[in-house]
């Protein structure tokens, strides 16, 4: 009589099932060091560097890396040193890093991900209409 006492007394199927979907749709935290970071960006370094000739090339960045080559590439000879992509992604990771605590949260990179993605067009992305109007 106790077992079925007890067996009353946990929770329904439908409890069960709200919480397997919630721990099956559950993302940690994320938190990072810069310290810890500077090992990834090493590592994304050599992983990219197909040929390993210690410089990136523009078709060893990703399709999303790719249009910001020059941008990486302080000083354009033509190919990314690991100097040049370690300063900049460290810089990325400094502008993420809001509180400037030496790591980067969560929400701090969900905030900085919005942000980009609500960046103004520049003068030269705006419709040829609004460029000749302004230009009156």
């Amino acid at each position: 009589m106790a077992v079925l006492l007890v067996a009353g007394c946990g929770p329904s199927a439908e409890e069960k099932a709200e919480t397997n979907a919630a721990v099956q749709n559950f993302t940690p935290p994320f938190v990072m060091s810069r310290l810890d970071y500077g090992g990834v960006v090493e590592r994304r370094f050599r992983r990219l560097d197909r040929n390993d000739d210690d410089k990136l090339v523009a078709s060893e960045l990703s399709p999303r890396l790719a249009p910001r080559f020059a941008e990486i590439d302080a000083n354009g000879d033509g190919g990314i040193s690991n100097e040049e992509w370690s300063k900049w992604m460290l810089a990325r990771f400094d502008h993420q890093d809001e509180n400037r605590d030496g790591t980067v949260t969560s929400a701090e990179r969900e905030k900085a991900r919005a942000q980009r993605e609500m960046d103004l067009p520049t003068p030269a992305e705006e419709p040829a209409t609004n460029a000749a109007g302004a230009a009156k």
